[in-house]
């Protein structure tokens, strides 16, 4: 059952436990995979966040904002006891400390964390969507999320993403 509700730090009425976590890891200026590689090891250090399993490393093509180099892209699973405001503001420290840079929207980046989904949860404020809006949309995404778990489904919809990826990729071929 997706979960709705308000996480803005210091907001008293929810308790997380622990939530099972994927995070979407990309990179497309300079050394790609080492800032991947720094970016793991960051999470695996960071308190609060247990990290489990990696996918495989895709290079894909931009989206969005096409004029920029081919990415390297990775999903990883994790665990964290943080609620997911502050989960997120670990990942945009993590990309701070490792560089990244917000000069174009969607533009050339050392390195992008994206929080994809986040347990069940189903939520939206003006500084993060659960589950990332993102996951349907780009193949490279379902693929690496279904290698580290085939039986994920969209809080929102309960559609398993191992349908949806198997859709897209009939309409590709198609």
């Amino acid at each position: 059952m997706p979960h709705y509700g308000n996480f803005r730090s210091g907001l008293s009425g929810y308790i997380i436990a622990v939530a099972r976590v994927f995070i979407g890891l990309g990179s497309n200026v300079g050394d790609r995979a080492a800032y991947l590689e720094q970016a793991r090891d960051a999470l695996a250090h960071l308190p609060g966040f247990i990290l489990h399993a990696c996918s495989g490393i895709d290079e894909t093509d931009p989206v969005e904002y096409l004029d920029q180099p081919r990415f390297l892209n990775q999903v990883v699973e994790g665990e964290t006891n943080l609620p997911p405001g502050d989960f997120l503001a670990k990942l945009l420290d993590i990309e701070h400390k490792l560089g990244r840079k917000r000069e174009i929207p969607k533009g050339p980046r050392a390195i992008d964390l994206d929080l994809l989904l986040y347990g069940n949860i189903v939520y939206r404020d003006d500084f993060l969507s659960l589950p990332h809006p993102g996951i349907k949309r780009r193949l490279f995404i379902l693929k690496q999320l279904l290698e580290l778990d085939d039986t994920l489904a969209d809080p929102k919809t309960g559609e398993k993403y191992r349908e949806v990826y198997r859709n897209a990729q009939n309409r590709k071929h198609s």
